[in-house]
């Protein structure tokens, strides 16, 4: 039955490939001289998926590969998440009038387009020809945990991509496939919710 739950989730390194491309569009779609209103939203959007993300890769992902082989991009890769996660803390802390939001935001789309490059050219393909056999599973673990992390920040994350909608359709594509992610998980049992019976009791 695992094996066969595991195959409705997309592999493991699929998801991190997905999600890469999801950010990197976000990224596409911020212009400097936008909205305030849509620059907030862009911006939100891509720092809540990019910690989602790393959260993913630090719980499930870089502890698999490490267990297989002594990869020094794991290591490399942490550090990155940590220099993402500073400047993703201080755009949060900041509006979009501030003279240096721009600058930082560019930042943060360098750090990460250098960190995309390494982990689909070298991480990804080692792992892939090591993991072969659990990627699915790992896929599986990965998915509904993403949906334990996505649940208490649904409104923020809807509220964001609201704001972005103007210059981000491609994130409201996103929150469509999240949507449908979600279906299929609570129709195989796996959103990490408890059974409940009949009468809405915990089973």
């Amino acid at each position: 039955m695992t094996g066969l739950l595991s195959r409705l989730f997309p592999s493991a390194t699929n998801m991190i490939r997905l999600d890469h491309t999801h950010v990197l569009s976000t990224f596409h779609q911020y212009k400097a001289g936008a909205p305030r209103r849509v620059k907030k939203g862009l911006v939100n959007t891509m720092c809540t998926a990019l910690e989602i993300h790393a959260q993913l890769e630090e719980e499930i992902f870089y502890p698999a590969v490490r267990a297989v082989t002594q990869n020094e991009l794991i290591a490399k890769s942490l550090e990155e998440h940590q220099e993402m996660r500073r400047l993703i803390g201080l755009l949060r802390q900041m509006e979009p009038e501030a003279r240096d939001y721009d600058e930082t935001v560019a930042n943060l789309m360098r750090d990460v387009m250098h960190h995309v490059a390494d982990e689909e050219t070298l991480v990804i393909p080692e792992a892939e020809r090591l993991l072969a056999d659990e990627l699915g599973e790992l896929g599986m673990r990965m998915t509904k945990r993403r949906l334990q992390l996505v649940g208490p920040r649904s409104g923020e994350i809807a509220l964001d991509m609201g704001r972005a909608a103007s210059g981000n359709v491609l994130a409201l594509t996103a929150l469509g496939i999240g949507a449908v992610g979600l279906l299929m998980a609570q129709r195989t049992g796996h959103t990490g919710m408890p059974a409940r019976d009949k009468r809405g009791k915990a089973a």
